[in-house]
């Protein structure tokens, strides 16, 4: 078995941290680059910084956000939000980060994917699905993109299938019917795109106690466990969360 890695994910907008339910009602959530500094202490395996606001606001990933939290971490560095072409990529590696995370530019133009894949390599890759149940869909999951605002009519299982054969590296899900609700991820969602691709998993999207991690893992297929809120608000410690994935048989990086 893989070892299972803990990623807090930052989710920011206009400079700082931010959490809410569902992809709405934000809450500040604190600076950015004390909670990177944080979580590496506490043990984090790797961190996630989402510019939520950016395709929305239709403009990039602010650089500067990754340059500040880089340089405090040496844990890799996932980010996500408005990122669309090769150039804007290879800006964001350049800043600081060891992946980068795409959605919605994954959607408009999925060629983009493999020209990454075949410039940065596959590794690097990560696309994101953000999905919302929908009983017109084959699986039962639509596809939403612009921080969860469009639906675009399309299969998010059929989608993730689609994404590994462009050349995906890794697939990031996230439903939003279970986002920031701590009600535990949604693992109909995340085992079914585990079940689809042969790609490393990020489970995401509503942890809130230390079961939802071990069933992200053993119900949901994922390798690697993304969550925001429980560690933002210090409701979990990272180092809680392996020693229960440890006891209960999964190997992790204490």
């Amino acid at each position: 078995m893989s070892t299972i890695k803990i990623m807090p994910c930052l989710d920011m907008k206009d400079g700082r941290v931010v959490k809410g339910i569902h992809f709405v009602d934000l809450k500040d959530a604190g600076n950015p680059v004390e909670n990177a500094a944080f979580y590496q202490k506490e043990g984090a395996d790797e961190l996630a910084m989402l510019d939520i606001a950016a395709t929305v606001e239709n403009r990039k990933t602010r650089l500067e956000w990754v340059k500040n939290v880089s340089s405090v971490i040496n844990i890799p560095l996932t980010v996500g939000g408005g990122i669309s072409t090769l150039e804007d990529i290879e800006l964001v590696f350049h800043a600081g980060a060891a992946k980068i995370s795409m959605n919605s530019a994954s959607v408009r133009n999925p060629d983009i994917i493999s020209q990454a894949a075949k410039a940065f390599g596959q590794g690097k890759i990560t696309i994101a699905i953000d999905a919302r149940r929908n009983k017109e869909m084959p699986s039962g999951f639509e596809l939403v993109v612009s921080g969860g605002t469009k639906p675009v009519g399309k299969d998010a299982i059929i989608w993730a299938k689609e994404y590994q054969q462009l050349g995906a590296g890794v697939i990031l899900p996230t439903s939003m019917d279970g986002d920031g609700t701590q009600a535990g991820y949604d693992l109909e969602f995340t085992k079914d795109i585990s079940d689809a691709v042969d790609l490393p998993v990020v489970a995401s999207g509503g942890a809130g106690k230390l079961e939802h991690f071990y069933d992200a893992v053993v119900k949901g297929g994922a390798q690697t466990l993304l969550a925001a809120s429980v560690f933002h608000y210090r409701i979990l410690s990272i180092k809680a969360v392996k020693e229960y994935l440890q006891n209960k048989g999964l190997q992790v990086n204490l």
